[in-house]
């Protein structure tokens, strides 16, 4: 698995942010610790890219926003998210995502 099972109905995953893209996209890894690239047209101001993050993440995996919480990093680009109730193939999904699955 390329995320953490943080308990029974949630997986935990990694991220890096940039915002202030020209377009939102979520694709790509970054660092050892392999953490998802998300890239959010909201600036860094008032948690304004963080909640664009989770949408979009949200949008990637194919699940409903409520079902993305931020776990840890509001203020950093690294964060940890939790999906509840991920979807069955979470794990093909996040492989493509990171690029891993072609």
């Amino acid at each position: 698995m390329r995320y953490e099972e943080a308990s029974r109905g949630a997986a935990r995953v990694a991220v890096r942010v940039k915002p202030g893209a020209s377009r939102t996209r979520v694709g790509g890894s970054y660092g050892p610790g392999r953490a998802l690239v998300v890239a959010v047209t909201a600036r860094a101001v008032d948690g304004a890219a963080t909640r664009a993050c989770l949408r979009a993440v949200a949008e990637a995996v194919g699940v409903r926003p409520r079902q993305v919480r931020l776990v840890s990093g509001p203020t950093s680009r690294d964060k940890v998210l939790e999906i509840l109730d991920p979807p069955p193939d979470l794990d093909r999904r996040w492989g493509i995502l990171l690029g891993v699955d072609q």
